[in-house]
């Protein structure tokens, strides 16, 4: 093949491709998914023409099990498959599609969060919650992954950090809300599915919660840093990591007090920290505050695990009752509970209130409707962080 013939190949092979990427680019479908109606009703649409049976599988739905309920959508001549829910409360949203018994996301829709190893769809339902969860014309704070020095767990780690607005130019210096993920989570998890910037930014705006600044760790010792992040790769996100609630995170936590007190320009002392988290995070905060109890004036516990695993030795989880009672007579401002009536962590947090109340130990209780979803850990950060530092 002469050279002309090459060239004339390599033109007709160029212009074919930026064709195809110019009607990719122009005839996207013009599909609208979701539509959010004026009566807070929500649209969504898929083309599958093709398709024996289209689901939605949402979080607002009914739920089944530990997981989210579905319903089945309807076909039209079009071959567009439709469903429409009833008027939802102001929050946000999760879902996405099962077809023909394959889960897919809603390529309509560009606004997706991982949870663990799953992408959903998200959507926002204004008028309440959900504009606290919305990016609104606020002052911003600033969101930063930092690395920083773990000397008992001998590796750098990454951590996620929001300052508050006006940081970088203040003198002041700020209390430290540290914040734990659940099981399968990392330092990603509350900044995305709990959308923290978004609430803090509101919250404080509108004057109901003081600046802070909010550590976001990762809770899994034996990882540097979310899948994706760290020298390992890119590697399937997994829900069993060993040395999770072993304390092993738990004695290793003053690294990361240390490493936010030598480089942000926080209060230092017991009055200027929290710790709170959910599920997990909320196991570690309850251990971390008790094992250095006279280290937080502000604990929350969001739907969170009590004991360890009867086979697990730690001294961590020694004396139990003994540094319960210490981190009670050193005092603290706030201890926070919230939990759902139907989580699976329901009795465990009942028969640790009932052990609170027999030692005198104050706390304020939070019961909601609902499980051990992101959409009560959202409204347990928006209530717990309205009350701390007053």
């Amino acid at each position: 093949m002469n050279k002309p013939t090459v060239l004339l190949i390599l033109l007709f092979t160029t212009i074919s491709y930026y064709a195809v990427a110019q009607q990719s680019l122009w005839n996207n479908s013009q599909l609208v998914s979701p539509q959010i109606n004026n009566d807070n009703s929500v649209t969504f649409r898929v083309e599958a023409p093709g398709a024996r049976e289209v689901k939605i599988i949402g979080d607002w739905l009914p739920s089944a099990g530990q997981g989210s309920g579905s319903v089945t959508m309807k076909l039209d001549e079009k071959g567009i498959w439709s469903y429409t829910t009833t008027p939802l409360a102001s929050d946000l949203y999760s879902y996405l599609f099962v077809i023909d018994g394959i889960k897919t996301n809603d390529p309509n829709n560009v606004y997706q969060i991982r949870d663990v190893a799953s992408i959903f769809n998200v959507f926002i339902v204004k008028g309440g919650k959900g504009d606290l969860y919305s990016v609104n014309d606020v002052p911003h704070g600033t969101v930063s992954r930092r690395w920083y020095n773990s000397p008992s767990l001998s590796k750098e780690r990454r951590i996620t950090i929001y300052t508050p607005a006006g940081y970088e130019n203040s003198k002041e210096k700020f209390p430290v809300l540290y914040l734990l993920h659940g099981m399968g989570g990392d330092e990603e998890a509350w900044i995305a599915l709990g959308r923290t910037a978004q609430i803090l930014d509101n919250l404080i705006a509108q004057g109901k919660a003081r600046p802070m600044i909010v550590v976001m760790s990762n809770g899994n010792a034996s990882q540097q840093a979310a899948p994706g992040e760290a020298s390992t790769g890119m590697h399937k996100p997994n829900m069993m990591l060993p040395n999770t609630m072993d304390g092993t995170f738990e004695t290793s936590f003053p690294d990361i007090i240390s490493f936010v007190e030598q480089n942000y320009r926080v209060i230092s002392e017991k009055k200027g920290r929290a710790i709170a988290g959910l599920s997990m995070g909320g196991f570690h905060s309850l251990h971390i505050s008790r094992f250095y109890p006279n280290t937080f004036d502000h604990v929350g516990l969001f739907s969170a695990a009590i004991m360890p695993d009867q086979q697990v030795k730690s001294k961590v989880y020694d004396k139990f009752d003994e540094t319960l009672s210490q981190q009670q007579k050193n005092g603290y401002k706030i201890y926070w509970i919230g939990i759902g009536k139907t989580d699976f962590l329901y009795q465990a947090n009942a028969d640790f209130r009932k052990k609170l109340d027999s030692i005198g130990m104050k706390y304020t209780y939070l019961e909601t409707e609902g499980g051990h979803t992101w959409t009560n850990w959202r409204t347990y950060l928006s209530e717990f962080s309205q009350l701390i530092f007053k």
